[in-house]
C-alpha cells in the first residue's frame, strides 16, 4: 500500500507516525513545502516572549525521528497538482524547480492553514509581518528587538498572547481589532473585560471597534497604520487575522465548505475514495450545534490526524466531533472555554439562558482562596448545556474539560448540579462550584397550595 502525505504539521505527523505503526509494510512518502515539520505554531508567544529558550522544544518530530519508522519525508517538495482519479500527485522539487509525477492507493491531506491577509495598500511593506510557522517566529523576535512600538492586529489567541509578550519585553504596544471586544469568539463580555482591564493597567493600548484600512511607510518599512478611526505611529506590525484553510490543491475534487475547509464524514474520509484529510484544512462536526465548522486547533488535528490511520483501510473509528475547547494565561488570569458563547447563541439563533456564578474555588479557612467565576450557557427548552467559560487566578481550567464532555454526551444543567465530584479543602468545596452553578440554575419547585377543609 503506497500512501501519499501532504504537510507535515499537527494533523500530518499524527497520521504519519500512526500509518507506520499500523502498517508496517506501508510504504509511506510525506511532501513538505517547508524546511521544517511539527512546530507547535500555539507556542510562537511564548518564544517570542522569551518564556521558552530554545526552540527545538517546539517541534515534536522530525525527518530523522519518521526515518526511523519508515517514512520517506521529502522536505522542501512542494504538491502543485492532485488528480484524484488517477491517484498522481504533481511535485515541485523547490530547490531547483524540477518536477516529477508519484502515484498513491491511499492520499492524506494535512495542508494545513494559512494566515488571513487583506488586500490593503501598504500590507507588503517591510516589518508587517504573520505569526504562524517557524520561521515567521524567528523574523518576529529579530525585528521586535529594534522596534520601540509594536501594533499586533486582530485580538484572537495569538494577538493577544503577543500584546502580552512584547510588554513584558519593554515595548509600547497597541492591539487592533475590528470587533468592540477582545476574543469575541471565545468569551462573553464579563470575561473579556477583566482581560482589557488587565491589558490598560500594563499600559497597552487598545484600539478596539477600529478597522485597519491602509498601511504607510517611509523608506520601505512600515511606519503608521491607518484606521477607520485614526492613525498609529509604529515600528512593527503583526498580522493575527485569522486563518482559512490551505485548500487551493483540492479544489473541485472533494467537498468542501464555503471558506475552502474540506468537508470529512466521521471516519475522516473525503467525499472522493481513498483520500483522507485531517486538521486546519479540514471542517469539523461541533457538537454544540450538530454542524460542521471550520475550528482550526492542535487538539483537533492531532485526534483527527490519529483516525486517519486507524480508518485508512477499514473504518473503524468514530470522530466524536469537538467543542472547540481552548485555553489560555494572560498575566495572572486563567481562561478557557468550551462550546458556544451568549454571544455566539444569539448569532445562530438559538434560544438559551446562562447561569454565571463567583464564588471561592476551595474553603476560606485555607490559606488561599482564590476566587473563580464560571458561566454556563444552555438551551431553554432542553436545558441540554451547549457552553461554559471560566476565569481565576487559580489555575482551575481544567474544569473546562470536564465540562466539555459533558456538552459532549448531551447532558443538562440540572444533572451538572448533582454530578459526583469528590471534596478535598486542598482542592474545592463540598458543593464542586461546577456543581454550584448547575445549583443555581435549577428551576424553582413551587409549594403545593393548602387544602381547602
Amino acid at each position: 500500500m503506497k500512501v501519499a502525505v501532504i504537510g507535515c504539521t499537527h494533523a500530518g505527523t499524527a497520521a504519519i507516525v500512526n500509518t507506520a505503526k499500523l502498517y508496517p509494510d506501508a510504504e509511506i512518502t510525506v511532501y513538505e513545502r517547508n524546511d521544517n515539520i511539527s512546530f507547535l505554531s500555539c507556542g510562537i508567544a511564548l518564544y517570542v516572549g522569551g518564556l521558552v529558550k530554545d526552540a527545538a522544544g517546539l517541534f515534536y518530530s522530525s525527518p530523522e525521528k519518521l526515518a526511523g519508522l519508515g517514512v520517506n519525508t521529502r522536505m522542501l517538495h512542494e504538491v502543485i497538482k492532485v488528480d484524484t482519479d488517477r491517484k498522481i500527485l504533481q511535485v515541485r522539487r523547490m530547490e531547483d524547480g524540477e518536477t516529477f509525477e508519484d502515484a498513491y492507493d491511499k492520499l492524506i491531506v494535512t495542508t494545513g492553514s494559512w494566515p488571513i491577509v487583506p488586500k490593503l495598500e501598504g500590507i507588503d511593506l517591510e516589518h508587517v509581518l504573520l505569526a504562524k510557522n517557524y520561521s515567521h517566529s524567528n523574523l518576529i523576535i529579530e525585528k521586535a528587538q529594534h522596534a520601540n512600538h509594536i501594533t499586533v492586529v486582530g485580538a484572537g489567541y495569538i494577538g493577544v498572547e503577543l500584546v502580552e509578550a512584547f510588554q513584558a519585553n519593554g515595548k509600547q504596544v497597541t492591539l487592533i481589532d475590528s470587533e468592540e471586544r477582545v476574543l469575541n469568539k471565545y468569551l462573553d463580555a464579563e470575561f473579556s473585560d477583566k482581560i482589557e482591564e488587565a491589558f490598560r493597567k500594563k499600559g497597552i493600548q487598545l484600539a478596539l471597534g477600529q478597522t485597519v484600512e491602509s498601511f504607510q511607510g517611509q523608506n520601505g518599512k512600515v511606519s503608521r497604520v491607518i484606521t477607520d478611526k485614526g492613525e498609529i505611529e509604529t515600528d512593527l506590525v503583526i498580522l493575527c487575522i485569522g486563518f482559512r484553510p490551505n485548500t487551493e490543491l483540492m479544489k473541485g475534487q472533494v467537498d468542501m465548505l464555503p471558506n475552502g475547509a474540506i468537508i470529512v464524514n466521521k471516519y475522516m474520509q473525503t467525499s472522493k475514495k481513498d483520500v483522507f484529510a485531517a486538521g486546519d484544512s479540514c471542517s469539523v462536526h461541533y457538537n454544540p450545534t450538530g454542524k460542521n465548522a471550520y475550528i482550526p486547533l492542535a487538539t483537533n488535528a492531532v485526534r483527527m490526524g490519529t483516525l486517519v490511520a486507524r480508518n485508512l483501510v477499514t473504518p473503524t473509528t468514530e470522530y466524536l466531533g469537538t467543542q472547540g475547547t481552548s485555553g489560555l494565561k494572560i498575566y495572572h488570569l486563567n481562561i478557557a472555554s468550551t462550546g458556544l458563547t451568549e454571544g455566539a447563541c444569539k448569532e445562530e439563533r438559538l434560544n438559551v439562558d446562562s447561569v454565571t456564578i463567583t464564588d471561592h474555588y476551595r474553603p476560606e479557612f485555607m490559606p488561599s482562596s482564590e476566587s473563580v467565576t464560571l458561566k454556563v450557557v444552555f438551551d431553554k427548552d432542553s436545558r441540554r448545556m451547549v457552553g461554559a467559560q471560566i476565569i481565576s487566578e487559580a489555575e482551575l481550567t481544567q474544569s473546562m474539560n470536564t465540562l466539555s464532555v459533558c456538552i459532549q454526551n448531551r447532558m443538562t444543567i440540572d444533572q451538572l448540579a448533582f454530578v459526583d465530584f469528590f471534596f478535598q479543602p486542598h482542592y474545592n468545596k463540598p458543593w464542586n462550584f461546577l456543581n454550584s452553578a448547575g445549583l443555581a440554575a435549577l428551576p424553582e419547585i413551587k409549594a403545593p397550595e393548602p387544602a381547602h377543609v
